[in-house]
């Protein structure tokens, strides 16, 4: 077929208009499972201080004397512990012009900005609270950091022999100023199996842990999903189509867990823990505040000063130095 005799077609015009969808998409993800799954509280000062506290072992002597004289037994003071309130923060600078123009998409550009950062901001912050990071008290020119998660981790571990977790526990009557070491990552990596799991499992139930979330990355989830112990279940599906594939519960011994995958935590680590025992504490919750003019633009900041109140480290377990790939 050929075209007709001068006739007039898009590829010469000057006038269309173009084909713009006004919706913007975006994948990014922005889930924050561990920082969603634990508490808020407020903290008050820079350094955020709590205590924590154990009963006594259980004793099988404890038989008295009939009408025998107490002496009194000596009792153990509170462990102290703090973290340090680290400031994360987003800002956004956008010119005059590029507010005032007609856009595709969002009627306000520095509006528009603004919720991206706060989605980054969370993401950040998700991070951060999830990671092997030691805490700094900071300086003149200095960022106070807090410290992660996993730097807390020591007495429920599973780890590679060369390995090490991160510092002191607290001491009691002591104030421990939450900067202690990072926990050492093995350069030798290893699959997770059931068998490891297991073995957490039992170390959290006999220091009095209840853990109800396994929190792993994407691959392990995976992985957790082969364990040998599917292929004895036997699941009701009312469509006959789906294939089940996927393992979203682990019954174990001590009770049942949700196993989460998170893409902000370390592929590395999987990590079991009761969400009651960890919060966010907040100096000051995320804010916005507009930033000097300077020149033809608005400039706005968004911002927030947290840290992880680690309530009870023994309520947490890691397996730590696993495959980060197939």
């Amino acid at each position: 077929m050929t075209i007709q005799t001068n006739a007039f077609s898009s590829y010469g015009a000057i006038g269309n208009r173009e084909d713009l969808t006004n919706v913007i998409y975006n994948i990014s993800p922005t889930q924050t499972p561990f920082m969603s799954s634990i508490g808020k509280s407020k903290a008050k000062a820079t350094k955020h201080e709590w205590q924590t506290d154990t009963l006594a072992s259980a004793s099988s002597t404890n038989a008295q004397l009939e009408g025998d004289v107490v002496v009194g037994t000596s009792s153990t003071p509170t462990v102290r512990l703090s973290n340090i309130c680290q400031i994360s923060s987003k800002d956004v600078v956008v010119t005059g012009t590029q507010e005032s123009v007609d856009k595709a998409g969002r009627n306000s550009e520095m509006g528009y900005q603004m919720a991206k950062r706060s989605k980054e901001l969370k993401r950040d912050m998700e991070t951060i609270l999830c990671s092997n990071q030691a805490g700094a008290l900071g300086a003149t020119g200095t960022a106070r950091k807090l410290r992660g998660l996993e730097a807390w981790l020591r007495t429920n571990t599973q780890r590679e022999t060369t390995a090490t977790s991160g510092g002191t526990k607290g001491k009691s009557s002591t104030s421990v100023n939450g900067t202690t070491n990072a926990a050492t990552d093995a350069t030798h990596l290893r699959a997770l199996t059931e068998s490891l799991l297991k073995k957490l499992l039992a170390q959290v139930y006999a220091t009095g842990g209840d853990p109800s979330i396994i929190m792993v990355g994407p691959h392990n989830k995976q992985t957790i999903s082969t364990f040998t112990g599917r292929s004895n279940a036997r699941t009701v599906l009312n469509n006959k189509n789906v294939i089940q594939g996927a393992a979203d519960m682990y019954a174990s011994d001590y009770g049942d867990l949700k196993v989460v995958p998170n893409r902000f935590s370390r592929e590395r680590s999987a990590i079991v823990y009761d969400p009651e025992f960890a919060s966010v504490a907040y100096l000051r919750p995320v804010f916005t505040y507009d930033l000097a003019k300077t020149g033809d633009s608005q400039r706005k900041d968004l911002r927030v000063e947290y840290t992880l109140e680690m309530r009870n480290e023994g309520a947490f377990g890691v397996i730590a130095d696993l495959n980060t790939s197939s």
